[in-house]
């Protein structure tokens, strides 16, 4: 019954056809690599692209600064990067470097000369703290670090705790004591380098997870996993051609560059589009997507919801942009409802994790069901699953699974680095158990519910707080809200939102917001969803990658009790 109000909730945010003729430019996606989803599931293998004469790499900075290269380019110029890993870091085969750089060409040269060397590279965030650094050191055992003159003061705090770090690079215009110079060093280098011949099973990458429930995890990927495996996202989802431009949006310390900065669009041929951008700025996102030859744009729900309340977005003409796709989390269908009407374009979301390739995703040629994570992706056989690995029918929620024996899928991690235990608690009969819950329709289209442990249960209900979230945006009060269960005596839990207010709603008057609020969400949503529970806050906690911490807020509220 729960999962039948959550699709009929879901369905009535189904975007009507007069709904989208509000924007005379509507164009529905024509997939260019396959013909409909039942053939690109049905007649999928892996392929690798060829090396097309277009330029592989576009950066701009803003202030008038532009980097064009070839693929030869790429490759001259990693190889000098290469010999500089090998001869002045002295790295081998196997040696972990960790790369913390914002949005610059030198992060697109390290993650190719890694690869070349045999090096294994672990990128970071730029907004990494000096504690988060110093994990990350000592956790990976890393040799060379990379980063520049920003981080290289935390670094240097912390560099005598880290007992295997032996060589520093910074990128700078600027000398610094204790640091070769990879600028001045690009400058001498050779670009006669032979690459390593690494084996598919090879370690080639690893990610810290977000930590969204608990401490970073590291995840490892292979040169077949994400250097061969996200040809299905270049592919299948992003639909690119050596024709197309594609911008990603994503921070360079997170896997989702991996998969949409560099392997996804340069397997296929397509360039890459960087903005340095240090922090995100609708206007300036707009005016690029104006001036620039973007066919593919993809970003963070977070960053749609900005883009949508912006006044300037409705009037912005998109004259080459085609295709746009967002992942990281769920993003809210009134979301993609707002920037349809506003743009004429659809959002493609897609649903995928640090130790995968696309999981599902929604696909050109196929009905988007607002609200839905789409099919499952070609690479991989998912499955909603009970607690005894049971594949369960349509319509009942369960644990998502990605089939993983008799034979495991390429697009999947090794294992978690130093953590059997817990690579070992991902396994459940045949199948990779993602951590996250959902339920597929009876058209094969999966929907997220939670992930496993934010799961409200209340008076014998199951709550999923993204269902409660989706009914708060609605609201003109509520800017970002946040869902956790809360203590009740009588109910045993019962939902509590944490809301942001737009600036327009902060001098309303708080207790009759509140009630407000809870009857839209009764009104909007099955009415045991509602959140008896109601705290305004001035912003929400989040990790580094912009994902709200849920656990943080669970755990203030109950340990109170």
């Amino acid at each position: 019954m729960q999962t039948l109000l959550r699709a009929r909730y879901f369905q009535c945010l189904t975007i009507p056809g007069s709904v989208r003729a509000l924007h005379k430019d509507y164009r529905p996606g024509i997939p260019q690599n396959f013909s409909n989803y039942e053939s690109m599931k049905q007649d999928f293998k892996l392929e690798a692209g060829k090396r097309p004469s277009n330029p592989a790499f576009w950066w701009i900075n803003g202030n008038g600064e532009e980097v064009r290269w070839s693929f030869e380019d790429l490759g001259s110029l990693s190889r000098k990067f290469a010999n500089i890993l090998t001869e002045a870091c002295a790295l081998q085969r196997g040696d972990r470097v960790i790369v913390i750089l914002p949005r610059i060409p030198e992060w697109w040269l390290a993650n190719i000369a890694c690869m070349r060397t045999g090096t294994v590279l672990i990128p970071g965030t730029t907004q990494l703290t000096q504690k988060d650094i110093l994990y990350r050191l000592q956790s990976s055992k890393a040799k060379c670090i990379i980063t520049n003159e920003v981080l290289a003061p935390a670094v240097d705090a912390v560099a005598s705790e880290c007992e295997n770090l032996h060589s520093k690079l910074i990128v700078s215009q600027k000398p610094r004591e204790g640091w070769e110079n990879l600028k001045e060093m690009m400058k001498h280098a050779s670009d006669n380098h032979t690459c390593v011949k690494t084996k598919h099973n090879e370690m080639m990458a690893i990610f810290f997870t977000s930590g969204t429930s608990g401490s970073p995890k590291m995840t490892g990927h292979t040169h077949s996993s994400f250097g061969l495996g996200l040809s299905v996202n270049g592919r299948f989802w992003l639909d690119l051609t050596p024709s197309d431009v594609m911008w990603n949006t994503s921070d360079t310390g997170w896997a989702k560059s991996a998969w949409s900065s560099v392997f996804s669009p340069w397997i296929q041929g397509a360039c890459v589009f960087a903005h340095y951008l240090p922090r995100f700025e609708p206007t300036s996102i707009l005016q690029t997507l104006c001036k620039f030859p973007i066919t593919v744009f993809c970003s963070a729900p977070t960053a749609y919801r900005m883009l949508v309340r912006n006044d300037k977005t409705r009037s912005s003409k998109f004259k080459s942009l085609k295709h746009c796709l967002s992942a990281g989390e769920p993003i809210n269908p009134e979301v993609t409802e707002q920037w349809r009407n506003k743009t004429g374009l659809d959002i493609y979301e897609g649903y995928g994790q640090t130790e995968t390739v696309l999981i599902c995703g929604n696909f050109k040629g196929m009905k988007i069901k607002p609200g839905s994570m789409g099919k499952p992706s070609p690479a991989f056989d998912v499955k909603i699953l009970d607690a005894n690995g049971n594949v369960l029918p349509p319509g009942q929620e369960g644990d998502i699974g990605i089939q993983v024996l008799p034979n495991r899928p390429c697009g999947l991690f090794t294992h978690y680095i130093d953590d059997p235990t817990k690579t070992a608690s991902t396994l459940r009969g045949n199948f990779y158990i993602t951590g996250d819950r959902g339920y597929m329709d009876e058209d094969g289209y999966f929907w997220f519910v939670a992930r496993s442990d934010d799961i409200i249960l209340s008076s014998g209900y199951r709550i999923g707080p993204f269902e409660v979230e989706c009914a708060l945006s609605e609201h003109p009060a509520v800017a970002e809200s946040a869902v956790v269960s809360s203590p009740d005596p009588i109910r045993g839990e019962v939902v509590k939102a944490f809301i942001v207010l737009n600036p327009d709603y902060k001098s309303h008057d708080q207790e009759q917001l509140k009630k407000e609020i809870q009857e839209h969400v009764k009104k909007t949503t099955a009415p045991y969803k509602y959140p008896r529970k109601v705290e305004f806050i001035q912003e929400l906690p989040k990790t580094v990658s912009g994902k709200i911490k849920r656990k943080e807020l669970k755990k203030t509220e109950w340990e109170t009790i």
